[in-house]
């Protein structure tokens, strides 16, 4: 069964207590927190963040180059000086390089016409997946991107943090 056919039953029953239509389109802590796709993580619950406090930006690995046009125009438009930067123990983005990856879905491509799969070669081999095989370090390189970038308003106080999956602790490592 598809999750998607849950979506307007779950969603009724969310909306007979809604009572968020009143929320400014401006987050109120002036926050924006970046961090991994990972379905563990509960920005929310974890960090003790109501809705309308925060923007939450989530990617694979809660990389900075790749949510740097959503950074810009949280910052630019919507009035955030805050950004907190969270990696998490045990992500997939510390299970395989960018070559492993590319080689893989090169493989998986085997199936399709000759032309296709050098389209998607050709296409997979532009991808820079972003990978990192340092936890630590990969935090601190994108507090370092988002601190030396130009764009980021120079007001923006910007801190690194590493969540354990596992503990549900967060640990400020910039």
């Amino acid at each position: 069964m598809s999750a998607h056919l849950d979506f307007v039953k779950k969603n009724a029953a969310y909306a007979e207590t809604f009572d968020s239509g009143h929320l400014a389109v401006h987050p109120t802590k002036k926050l924006l927190i970046l961090t991994c796709m990972d379905a563990r993580i509960d920005c929310y619950t974890s960090l003790g963040i109501e809705l309308g406090e925060a923007h939450i930006v989530r990617n694979a690995g809660g990389c900075a180059r790749e949510a740097f046009r959503s950074i810009l125009i949280s910052q630019r438009l919507l009035g955030t000086r805050e950004i907190a930067v969270f990696h998490h123990t045990r992500c997939g983005m510390l299970t395989f390089t960018s070559p492993q990856l590319r080689e893989i879905i090169k493989s998986e491509a085997k199936s399709e016409s000759s032309d296709a799969q050098e389209e998607i070669a050709k296409t997979v081999d532009s991808i820079d997946f972003l990978d990192f095989s340092d936890l630590e370090e990969s935090v601190k390189d994108d507090v370092k991107f988002l601190q030396e970038n130009p764009l980021v308003l120079n007001e923006t106080k910007v801190t690194g943090w590493i969540y354990d999956t596992e503990k549900g602790t967060v640990k400020q490592v910039v």
